[in-house]
């Protein structure tokens, strides 16, 4: 029986992108291991663990086999009426399959028949020889190495001065230990050994000769001077983080993506303490925090007030004795990139945001809507019906006022240095410009949301104008063929969707999306018909995830949505009503009813109106039906009218009884023309007042 050890394997390379490190070293640690897996080599219970560092990647796998066990083979060859003849003898088709499978005559007793489909059919029955951890870990790496998921391939050329070999980056070591054990493999050119490196000046040891696989973290941390777990080493540099800043009695800014980046930049993490000169806190603390994290990869340090201080936090790759050096340097080093941003600052405020507009006209938007300046008149007129809508003239007004400056900052040389500021410096120049808060908060906030998750315009002024900055971006694109297909969304246009509808749902807005996308597609001068059309098909398939993802049940997503509510942030409250009638004993036979009675008026060959006449009432279950609806759909009626959604689904619950004897009595198509289209046109009364708030027959079961 083969035995079980740990598997080590570690590839050692050079500095690896840091964006993408975390990525590389989950991918291949969980590649190789499926390869491993998919020869019987690894069981599905072996522990699996990923290391990656700045300067390699590697993977620990438990419960590795020397060999894979023996395992029973069955080889479809052909029909049995094929592959022998009358007297039983093998035909030269069979010979030559076999012979295709690395067998022959001989294998002629292992043969069995069994039955596939309509026909008996010949298996070559067998037992494969397990594969040999050598063998089957070559074809794990090479299968791993091939599939990792690289952002940019280098080719680089081998010791030999001739061989080049494509790969992330420069490949310079391979460790492949099962238990102590070397494994005699290959890959990019290496030869698999047990030796590593460790950090470049902090190592007790170079190199570091591993003793087993399951000593790898634990020799490379106390001999090579590297916390080679990503895990490991995010969470150390984040108990650094949080202890230097609790010494000040600060807080260190939250960043998961840049915590990511540097935990990919350094191979042991050593927080210091830095600081800037005060004055330059009179910059807005965004573009401050911005250059120190996009460009010297710094935590800033903020108050409890959540204010930018003049400390920040920097993250050394080395732990010198000394860290004043350290220190000076990287303050010497922030303090031109700060004073750029200072000097950017100054400038910009020399003139205002009103000033900057017209320049706008030569910046081109796009080749086919025309230039920057055209599209924030479209952006103007749109959000002045959105705030005319919301607020009336004043409003309106105000939203105009906004939509005209809210793209002035895209000239200035703050934004012209970090595109990221875009809107947020708007803001600060609308406060300089003496402009209104509430104008000036909607500059900063057109762009919101960013993402999914980020906040919403604070104000009604913001809201106008984020609806109308989206809406035109999604009419003028869909109007010139640039539709999302796919994964492919250049554009963002699902984002823009999204954001759309969250400001009409979370902030209850009282405006019809059908006026909306109307109102968008008129800003432009060409008519887009179909292009309208296919806009709202797209937002409401983006409305339909964004109602699954808040956790309600597809059937009533269903059901609400086939009602098409002209105002989209009646959807909450539709669907808590939905819920809340779906619990009642009534609620799955009134749906069955009402998709019965949907089905017979489509059949009908004549649109039927909720119209009838008492005096053709014959069956007492009609009239009963007429009865409950003259007292139940006015109820109902007044409740829906109220905005009490769930109210006006419960009263339902009384036609039941009435509906259920109609049904059971009551002939629709009857041969009297006028009894059937009077039945008909009580149908339509009852499918009418059924079916305000969602389509109920969706929740037939």
């Amino acid at each position: 029986m083969s035995t079980t050890k740990n598997l080590l394997v570690e590839l050692f390379v050079e500095e690896l992108p840091p964006k993408s490190l975390k990525k590389l070293g989950e991918a291949f640690a969980a590649d190789l291991a499926k390869g491993l897996r998919s020869q019987g080599l690894a069981g599905e219970h072996s522990a699996v663990t990923a290391f990656a560092s700045p300067r390699r990647l590697a993977v620990h796998v438990s419960g590795v086999l020397a060999r894979a066990a023996d395992r029973s083979v069955s080889v479809k060859l052909m029909p049995v009426a094929v592959g022998l003849a009358a007297d039983g003898k093998p035909t030269p088709a069979l010979l030559k399959k076999l012979a295709a499978v690395g067998a022959d005559e001989s294998a002629l007793p292992r043969l069995a028949r069994r039955v596939d489909g309509k026909a008996e059919v010949l298996f070559l029955e067998g037992t494969a020889e397990g594969v040999a951890l050598a063998q089957g870990l070559q074809q794990a790496l090479d299968e791993a190495l091939a599939s990792l998921p690289i952002p940019k391939v280098m080719q680089y050329q081998l010791a030999d001065g001739w061989t080049s070999v494509n790969f992330v980056r420069p490949a310079h070591g391979l460790v492949a230990l099962h238990g102590a054990d070397l494994v005699p493999v290959t890959a990019l050119g290496l030869e698999a050994g047990r030796q590593t490196r460790g950090h470049r000046f902090e190592a007790q040891m170079d190199p570091v000769v591993l003793l087993d696989a399951d000593h790898y973290a634990r020799q490379l941390e106390e001999q090579g001077g590297v916390i080679a777990g990503f895990a490991a080493r995010h969470a150390e540099l984040l108990r650094q983080l949080q202890l230097a800043a609790a010494k000040e009695g600060l807080t260190p800014i939250d960043d998961a993506a840049l915590l990511d980046e540097v935990t990919a930049l350094v191979e042991r993490p050593n927080v210091l303490l830095c600081r800037f000169e005060p004055e330059f806190l009179a910059v807005p603390q965004e573009c401050l925090i911005l250059t120190m994290k996009a460009n010297q990869k710094y935590f800033p340090l903020l108050d409890a007030q959540g204010r930018l201080t003049n400390k920040f936090l920097v993250v050394s790759n080395i732990r010198p004795e000394d860290a004043s050096r350290v220190i000076g340097g990287n303050e010497r080093v922030v303090r031109p990139r700060l004073a750029d941003a200072k000097f950017f600052f100054d400038q910009d405020r020399r003139k205002t945001l009103a000033s900057r507009v017209d320049g706008l006209s030569k910046v081109v938007y796009h080749a086919k809507l025309g230039t920057m300046g055209e599209r924030v008149e479209r952006v103007r007129k749109i959000a002045a019906e959105i705030g005319s809508a919301l607020g009336g003239a004043v409003l309106a007004q105000q939203a105009d006022q906004a939509a005209l400056l809210a793209k002035a900052d895209l000239l200035t040389d703050m934004v012209g240095e970090f595109p990221e500021l875009q809107g947020i410096m708007g803001g600060y120049y609308a406060r300089h410009d003496g402009l209104a808060e509430d104008i000036a908060f909607a500059i900063e906030d057109h762009y919101k949301p960013r993402f999914a998750g980020d906040a919403l315009p604070r104000n009604t002024t913001g809201l106008a104008v984020a609806l109308a900055d989206k809406l035109e971006t999604l009419a003028g694109l869909f109007g010139i063929g640039q539709v999302p297909t796919g994964d492919k969304d250049p554009f963002a246009l699902r984002r823009h969707a999204l954001g759309l509808i969250r400001m009409l749902i979370e902030r209850e807005l009282p405006l019809e999306l059908a006026h909306l996308v109307s109102i968008a597609f008129a800003a432009f001068p060409a008519g887009h018909g179909q292009a309208q059309a296919e806009l709202s098909y797209f937002l409401r398939e983006r409305l339909v995830g964004y109602l699954r993802e808040a956790g309600y049940q597809t059937q009533d997503v269903e059901a609400v949505v086939e009602a098409r509510p002209a105002r989209w942030a009646e959807f909450p409250k539709r669907l808590d009503a939905v819920r809340a009638f779906k619990a009642l004993p009534e609620a799955q036979p009134l749906a069955a009813a009402n998709k019965r009675v949907g089905n017979i008026l489509k059949k009908s060959e004549d649109k039927v109106a909720p119209v009838t006449d008492a005096t053709l009432f014959v069956e007492p279950a009609e009239r009963a039906l007429a009865d409950a609806l003259e007292a139940v759909a006015p109820r109902s009626e007044a409740a829906f009218a109220a905005g009490d959604y769930t109210g006006s689904l419960q009263v339902l619950a009384a036609l039941k009884t009435p509906v259920d004897a109609f049904f059971d009595t009551v002939m629709v198509n009857a041969d009297d023309p006028r009894l059937r289209a009077n039945r008909l046109g009580l149908l339509a009364r009852l499918h009418a007042a059924m079916n305000r708030v969602a389509d109920l027959s969706r929740l037939a079961a």
